[in-house]
């Protein structure tokens, strides 16, 4: 096995950048990768951006009597998981919808970019969006960048036909394949121009990869349910999982053991070790044990004293009742007898003897108590004395033997607690196929099944890994008594005291087994987390269908991978297989990868702005105010403009004939 220490990475804040004269007097384009995972902001003479962070703000919430906290954004929230319910995003999926967060992240980038004209931004800028951006989403977007900012112009374009214009520039067909964050595109690149009538969106990205492995080992691992954060598990996506070529042949090697020791990841949560306090010394046990029995003399004499008083009281009484006899008091006498339960004058005198025999009993222990020496408290004698051997051969066996006793008790233990792992192990694989072929079956039989969109539907495995418990009481008793004999005569001995950091070490680990490759294959069949939607492959095919034979050629001959997603091993070589199936015999394709999947959005966009074609796509604020806001110049990386529809005029409702009003009867 691989032990995998957790990096937990903070984020460093950005620093503020000079704002130099020569781009302060120049109108130097500003290249914005407005990306719902991370914005990527630089100058167009920059090789690389400037500003990389996530496209987040975390706003603390309101509290009654108190100042409005300062909103983070990006970088500047160190710790993501302090403040993971206060987060905040612009997008819903990857559109644009809520324009204050991205108002606040636009003065973040203005700000640490050194931008200090007052009023305004005075540089174009060439802003990515989303394929098939909403005319009203766009608006906005404008309306912001015009009316808020000042800025002269605004080009937009579509980050992946960005991306691959950076790595294909002299292309014109392709099949573009961009794995994103909320979502994934399938873009026909047909002549020059994207097909938005045969282009294709799945709603499954790496937002989703990152959820569905933080809930499998939250399910898997319940007792370190806190421990496992998303930041974590996108941790573990980053750096463990990879797509499988072959999904059931791999899930079914991990049913193997030896191969699941061998490729398995032991992932180690944080812990810490909690102070052990120090032994006590022979004098200082003794000590104790003599100030506890003078504490117990002290608590017996004190009841024996509360017990004497209300039996001398009880005595009062009764002689009182007595007395009522002498007096010829029957009425009274007969009254206080029945609240005793007392039936006449003879269960009385019974009753009084008895209580005087118990005072007097009382105070004799209490005066010998009061005249007893101090209680000598004498060290009882332990195991290992009475059972140590005379001459130094038995010894030695004798330790030998108390090793091996020890020894077989602790592989027991621990052959019984691997079993319940496997099983569990077992059981969990074997639940989630159950429920992953239910999910499949009810979605053919009822369309609208959404088992799995709610956290609560998998809570039925929570009960999966409440297996067994420890050794039996007597065996670890047992165990006990042979490690202190072991500590006090055999100078060898390892204290397993001593060992406890490395027993902790192993109860805060996580096995990353099949979750490695169950998580990323989503993609493939997003019905494993309940999704309703074809998987990658499937939507290639049935997209492929819609084109002629030789579109279909053109097409696959060149398979464009692009966006965060498609980072993930073994992505590539997944689609290649997939397209081999399903593309006719002896036909060729090719699959390529962006240069680097992640940026190259930007790149795209840096060179586009950097060019001289830019001026003649650019919007200028006079046409916004001429065309409206979802207006733009389309190019070759931009989505087509299609205006919004003019509203109708509404009918004018003709007046009443003689002006006076009609009373209608509504019956």
């Amino acid at each position: 096995m691989t032990t995998v220490e957790l990096k937990d990475l903070k984020t460093v804040p950005d620093p503020i950048h000079q704002y130099p004269k020569t781009v302060r007097s120049s109108a130097l384009p500003l290249v914005i990768d407005n990306g719902s995972y991370n914005c990527r902001v630089g100058w167009s003479i920059n090789k690389e951006p400037l500003m990389i962070f996530k496209n987040i703000i975390a706003k603390p919430r309101k509290e009654r009597g108190k100042k409005d906290g300062e909103t983070q954004v990006g970088n500047d929230i160190t710790n993501i998981e302090a403040v993971r319910f206060q987060l905040k995003t612009q997008f819903d999926r990857n559109v644009v919808t809520h324009f204050e967060a991205q108002e606040q992240v636009f003065d973040y980038v203005f700000s640490h970019l050194g931008i200090d004209t007052e009023g305004s931004v005075n540089h174009p800028m060439v802003v990515t969006e989303a394929f098939l951006n909403p005319n009203y989403s766009r608006h906005l977007m404008s309306e912001l960048l015009f009316e808020c900012y000042g800025v002269p112009s605004v080009c937009y374009g579509v980050d992946a036909l960005f991306s691959f214009q950076h790595n294909h520039p002299n292309c014109k067909t392709a099949l573009i394949v961009n794995c994103s964050y909320h979502t994934t595109h399938i873009l026909p690149f047909i002549d020059g121009r994207v097909d938005p009538t045969r282009a294709r969106r799945i709603n499954i990205g790496g937002f989703h990869i990152i959820n569905y492995l933080h809930r499998l080992l939250q399910l898997k691992y319940p007792a370190h349910y806190t421990a496992i954060t998303p930041s974590r598990a996108e941790e573990l996506v980053h750096d463990q999982t990879f797509v499988a070529e072959h999904y059931m042949e791999e899930l079914s090697r991990w049913a193997d053991t030896d191969y699941y020791e061998a490729h398995v990841v032991r992932v180690q949560l944080p812990y810490t070790i909690a102070p052990v306090a120090p032994g006590l010394s022979a004098e200082q046990q003794r000590e104790r044990r003599r100030e506890l029995a003078r504490r117990l003399v002290e608590i017996n004499a004190r009841k024996r004293e509360e017990r004497l008083a209300e039996d001398e009281e009880q005595l009062n009484q009764l002689l009182a009742v007595q007395d009522l006899v002498e007096e010829g008091e029957e009425e009274e006498f007969q009254q206080a007898l029945d609240s005793y339960g007392l039936s006449n004058l003879a269960d009385l005198q019974k009753m009084i003897s008895q209580l005087q025999t118990r005072i007097e009993k009382t105070r004799q222990k209490i005066v010998a108590a009061n005249t007893t020496e101090e209680p000598i408290v004498e060290e009882p004698k332990t195991k290992s004395k009475i059972l140590k051997p005379k001459d130094q051969e038995e010894f030695d066996t004798w330790i030998a033997d108390i090793r091996h006793k020890r020894q077989e008790i602790l592989d027991k233990r621990n052959a019984r607690r691997q079993r319940r792992q496997d099983m569990a192990r077992r059981r969990t694989a074997a639940a989630q196929e159950r429920m992953r072929l239910i999910s499949q079956l009810a979605r053919k039989e009822k369309r609208d099944d959404t088992f799995g969109m709610r956290d609560e539907d998998w809570d039925v495995y929570k009960a999966i890994n409440k297996e067994g418990g420890d050794s039996d009481s007597d065996e670890e008793q047992k165990l006990l008594d042979l490690e202190e004999v072991l500590r006090q005569h055999d100078p060898e001995f390892e204290d397993p005291s001593a060992g406890n950091a490395a027993t902790t070490a192993e109860t805060h680990q996580l096995h990353v087994g099949v979750e490695k490759l169950r998580a990323p294959e989503i993609l493939f069949q997003p019905s494993m987390i309940g999704s309703g939607e074809a998987g990658l492959a499937e939507t290639i095919e049935f997209m492929l269908r819609g084109f002629s034979p030789e579109d279909q050629a053109a097409l696959v001959s060149n398979v464009f991978l692009t966006g965060g997603c498609s980072t993930l091993p073994g992505l590539e070589a997944r689609l290649r297989r997939e397209l081999q199936e399903m593309r006719p015999f002896k036909t060729t394709f090719e699959v390529t990868l962006a240069s680097n999947p992640s940026l190259n959005a930007w790149h795209g966009a840096r060179t586009f702005a950097a060019s001289d074609m830019l001026q003649k796509y650019l919007m200028s604020r006079e046409e916004y105010e001429e065309n409206g806001g979802d207006y733009f110049k389309e190019h070759s990386a931009s989505n087509l403009y299609y205006p919004s529809p003019v509203p109708l005029p509404q009918a004018e409702v003709p007046a009443p004939l003689g002006g006076e009003d009609i009373e209608i009867d509504p019956f």
